[in-house]
C-alpha cells in the first residue's frame, strides 16, 4: 500500500498549503509568498523574485531582487484578494496587515471547512480507487479472499490515519484564527 500512502501525503501537504495562507493573528510570509506577479510578461510567484520576512507580527517587508519589480509586485497585491494596502518604501514594500474583525475570523473559518471538506473528498476518492484495486485483484485471483480483507483492513486503517491528521490539522488552524 505504499502508493496509497503516497497519495494521501499529496492530499494532506495540498491541505497544508491552501490553509498555510490562510491569514490569522500573526502575518507570515506564506500569506503573500504565492501571490501571481506579472513579471516580465510571465506570471511569477511572489517568493520567486522577491525576499519576504516579517518585521513585526502584524507587517511584512518585500524586498524584490531586481528592484524594476516593485511596481509589479505593488499591483499584484493591490489586485489580490487580501484587501492589503502596500507601502512602497524606494525599494521595498511594506504590507501592514491590520487585526482581524470576528466577523472576518468567522469567513476565514468557513474558507477553512470548505478546505477541509475538500481534502476528505479527495481522501475518499483514493479509499474508493485503492478498495476497488483491492478487489479486482481478488476477483483477477491474483490474491485470496482472506488476503483481499486483510488489505481492505489494512487501507482502511490507513485511511482512519490520514483523516485523524486532516482533523488535527484543521482544528490547530482553527484555533489560531479564531483566537484574538
Amino acid at each position: 500500500m505504499p502508493e496509497l500512502k503516497q497519495k494521501l501525503d499529496r492530499v494532506l501537504e495540498g491541505l497544508r498549503e491552501e490553509v498555510a495562507g490562510l491569514r490569522t493573528g500573526r502575518v507570515t510570509s506564506a500569506l503573500v509568498e504565492d501571490l501571481e506577479v506579472d513579471y516580465y510578461g510571465t506570471k511569477t510567484p511572489l517568493k520567486a523574485i522577491a525576499a519576504i520576512s516579517t518585521m513585526e507580527p502584524r507587517s511584512l517587508l518585500i524586498q524584490p531582487w531586481d528592484k524594476g519589480s516593485v511596481q509589479a509586485i505593488e499591483k499584484a497585491i493591490q489586485s489580490s484578494t487580501l484587501g492589503l494596502a502596500p507601502i512602497t518604501d524606494r525599494d521595498a514594500i511594506r504590507l501592514s496587515v491590520p487585526a482581524l474583525t470576528e466577523e472576518r475570523r468567522k469567513e476565514l473559518a468557513k474558507v477553512l471547512g470548505k478546505f477541509v471538506e475538500e481534502a476528505r473528498i479527495r481522501v475518499r476518492h483514493i479509499r474508493d480507487e485503492a478498495l476497488r484495486e483491492i478487489d479486482g485483484r481478488e476477483k483477477q485471483k491474483e490474491i485470496s479472499e482472506d488476503e483481499k480483507f486483510r488489505q481492505r483492513a489494512e487501507a482502511q486503517k490507513t485511511i482512519d490515519e490520514m483523516n485523524k491528521k486532516i482533523e488535527d490539522m484543521a482544528e490547530a488552524k482553527e484555533n489560531e484564527i479564531m483566537s484574538v
